[in-house]
This record gives C-alpha cells, structure tokens and sequence, in this order.
C-alpha cells in the first residue's frame, strides 16, 4: 500500500505539535480535522487509487474528515462506494451526500469520522454550474457531547454569484443548529472574497502559516480555496490550520487542524 513520503510524515509531526501548542491549556476535547478534495481518488498521474488516497489521509491522522468528489457507483471511479471503502481502509464511520446522478452511479460528497456518526442530512443549495448540497453529520464525542460537522463544495466557475448564494443559504442553516459546528470544505474561492465574507460573523478566524497557504493545484499551487472553519462561539478553540504537502494523490492538496470543544457550562444554558 503506497505510504506518505518521510518528509510529508515529518511535516505532519510538526505542525501537529504546533497545532496543539497554538491551543494552550485548559479542559476539552481535541479534535483533529481534514478536508481533502479526492477527485475520485484520482491522482496527478490519472490514475485512479484509492489506498494511495487512504493512505495520505492515515498519515494525516484526523478524527473527523470532510471529502469533496467522492463517487458511488460511478464508472470512472470502478462503480465502487468510494466513501465506505475509505472507511473501511481507515477503520472510521462515514457518511455520504449526492449532488447528481452521474454515470450510472451518483456524485457528491462525504465525512469520515473516528467517532460515532449519529445521523447525517443533505442540505440543499443553490444550483450553479452544478447541483450543490452541503453535507452536515451530527457526531458523538467520547466526552458524550454531540458537534455537527457541515461539508461544502461551492460552484467552481470563475463567477462568484452562485458560491455567495450558496454561501447565503448555508449560513441561514448554521444559525439554526443546535450543536456547536465545524465548517469545512472546498469553497472555491479565496480568502478575501465575497464568498468566504458571508462568514466572517459565525466563524472563528482560522490562520494558515503565511509561507504556506495555497491548496490548488497541488503540484504547483497557487490558489487558496480549501479551509476549516469553527463556529465563533465558547465552545471552541481554534489552531492554526496547516496545508499537508502532497502534490501527487489529487489536484488538491487536504488542509488540517486541531480544534479544542470546550463543554457547555453546566449553569449556562447551551446557545
């Protein structure tokens, strides 16, 4: 099974470390998350592997995952479930969400998750070029809370009109939920655009080291369009996200972080 290169281990070690030191002390559980376009496991090469896509991902090490191109059924892909299979190599719940039928089989996306996933839902978005749902999964922690995970990949035309209203809808949705979220994705655009401002007020700021903040496309990237977000609430902590060094599995490279969920004040009602 082809393994992460040693430098790209090495790079992981690192930034993990200062991923955690980012977060100080205090009580909570740390969550490792990832967000990784697949592109149906399709790598620089043309090849379709999915044990080479599986194994960047184990090398990442994350407890929750949000992956974008995911296929089931689907002809290109070998008609496999792309997600269950990637659960089963990773030993992780997953849960999948279609944007299309597609080839004889249906296109979307998916979370993985070391913990328990307890129910998943499509939310329906904006159609651009393509139909778009965002993915959002209610996960139990070991420490018995429950967060919601939301996954997106907004429209990815050079017009930005379809990823705002998409970005519009999606963010009506959040400030319903009842879970303290996380927000990860492939959203098409960058960090100053309209797109990724409908947020601002619901999200705590995630940093990327500056020498190493664009994610497409990964042998040669010069766009930052891949990002994990927290909900702007007491219940985070956030480090600083860190973009993983693999120029080969897909035509994005993942983005990871650790997040600390901070439990909900006995005393205090849950917001």
């Amino acid at each position: 099974m082809p393994r992460p290169h040693f430098a790209v281990l090495a790079a992981l070690a690192l930034s993990g470390c200062a991923m955690l030191a980012n977060l100080g002390t205090g009580s909570g559980t740390d969550i490792r998350v990832a967000s990784y376009n697949i592109r149906h496991g399709r790598g620089m090469d043309n090849r379709v592997a999915l044990e080479r896509t599986a194994a960047v991902l184990r090398g990442i090490g994350a407890d929750v995952v949000g992956l974008q191109e995911v296929d089931r059924n689907v002809e290109r892909s070998g008609r496999v479930d792309e997600a269950a299979i990637l659960g089963e190599l990773l030993g992780m719940d997953h849960a999948f969400g279609a944007f299309m039928e597609y080839q004889g089989g249906r296109y979307g996306m998916a979370i993985l998750s070391e913990y328990p996933i307890l129910s998943s839902r499509e939310i329906p978005l904006p159609t651009g070029e393509e139909p778009r749902i965002a993915l959002a999964v209610r996960i139990a922690l070991p420490s018995g809370d429950t967060i919601t995970a939301v996954n997106v990949h907004f429209d990815w035309i050079e017009n930005d009109a379809a990823r705002v209203r998409q970005a519009r809808t999606l963010s009506m949705v959040l400030d319903t939920l009842s879970d303290p979220w996380l927000l990860i994705g492939d959203f098409n655009d960058g960090p100053d655009s309209r797109t990724l401002r409908v947020f601002d007020d619901l999200v705590h700021p995630a940093s990327k080291p500056a020498d190493s903040t664009f994610t497409f496309p990964s042998n040669g990237p010069v766009k930052e369009i891949d990002y994990i977000f927290a909900q702007r609430s007491p219940s985070w902590r956030v480090g600083t996200v860190h973009v993983v060094p693999d120029s080969v599995a897909s035509d994005h490279r993942p983005v990871r972080t650790t997040v600390r969920h901070v439990p909900a004040d006995p005393g205090r009602p849950r917001t």
